[in-house]
């Protein structure tokens, strides 16, 4: 059994990797701040043994006794992350700070959440570990393009200078059930929309491209990850490389739905990319994953929890 210590443990992505963690037998502890994660999504894990919840910023540091950190506060989606653009920052930049001097203390080793962002609008496609990205330094979007990037740099030097063992873990489009009804991202968006009947809006003429993946099969990718040597510090793309564009992901969602909403178009907001898919060859080779829920799948399993919710 480890003691594990998972920061944004109540948001979307946190909460089913509290869940798969307890159900591998370990001791998890979960902090989160509730400004996007809910406690619903981690009612059912409260009466665990081994499930402790900890309402707490990670602006703060935070003191305790674990083997390992899954770093994952952040308020990820546009909506979220903009509202308070300066929080967002320190979030990232001074959440890596107290986390990692946690981690060099305790000797745990530490995983950091970063994102497909850090690549920006990318003049590359689909996008590997060696690129550098594009990224507007002030634009709308850098208060987390910049601030996951700072994190990134922190890990790697709390790596070269204090030995700290880290695990840096860059995250494609994810959907899935849990995520907020009210984040502003496309897939829950669309569905929410489609469930109520009302108009789905679509930014720009639908076109661009994204490719999503399934939480469990990031959530798996995640623990790979973790258990590697020591010596494999990443980053590594964790995503699905299967690309569509958003018009078709509209339409899949009001077909599997069976709704009559109509599809309406608006501008596309600042910086907003064309185009974002994972080379995951990194990740086959070192992890020996790759995503296995089909999109079909997926969806069906997030309308259900949507239903469920709204």
């Amino acid at each position: 059994m480890k003691s594990i210590l998972v920061t944004g443990g109540a948001g979307f992505l946190g909460s089913h990797l509290c869940e798969r963690l307890l159900n591998e037998g370990n001791e998890v502890i979960c902090l989160d701040n509730y400004f996007t994660g809910q406690k619903s999504n981690v009612v059912h894990l409260m009466n665990h043994p081994y499930f402790e919840m900890v309402r707490h910023d990670v602006t703060t540091p935070f003191f305790v006794e674990v083997d390992e950190i899954y770093n994952l506060a952040c308020p990820a989606s546009p909506i979220h992350y903009q509202y308070n653009p300066i929080k967002t920052v320190k979030t990232s930049v001074m959440g890596a700070i107290n986390m990692l001097g946690l981690a060099k203390r305790v000797k745990a080793k530490i995983l950091q959440a970063s994102t497909s962002e850090v690549y920006g609008d990318p003049e590359q496609h689909p996008q590997t570990e060696s690129y550098w990205g594009h990224v507007n330094p002030i634009g709308p979007r850098a208060c987390y393009d910049e601030g996951k990037r700072c994190a990134e740099t922190l890990f790697v030097n709390y790596h070269q200078q204090n030995d700290v063992r880290i695990k840096i873990i860059r995250i494609f489009n994810t959907y899935g059930p849990r995520m907020h009804p009210n984040d502003g991202r496309v897939v829950s968006n669309f569905i929410v929309q489609a469930l109520q009947g009302k108009d789905i809006t679509m930014y720009g003429d639908g076109m661009q491209t994204r490719s999503f993946q399934y939480v469990d099969d990031l959530i798996e990718g995640m623990i790979r990850l973790m258990n590697t040597p020591d010596d494999f510090t990443g980053p590594v793309n964790i995503g699905n490389p299967g690309e569509f564009t958003m018009l078709e992901l509209a339409q899949k969602i009001i077909e599997q739905t069976g709704s009559a909403s109509k599809i309406i178009f608006m501008p596309l907001p600042a910086d907003d990319p064309m185009q974002r898919k994972p080379d995951i060859s990194l990740a086959k080779k070192v992890l020996d994953w790759e995503p296995h829920v089909s999109l079909d799948q997926g969806l069906e399993k997030t309308i259900a929890y949507f239903k469920s919710i709204i």
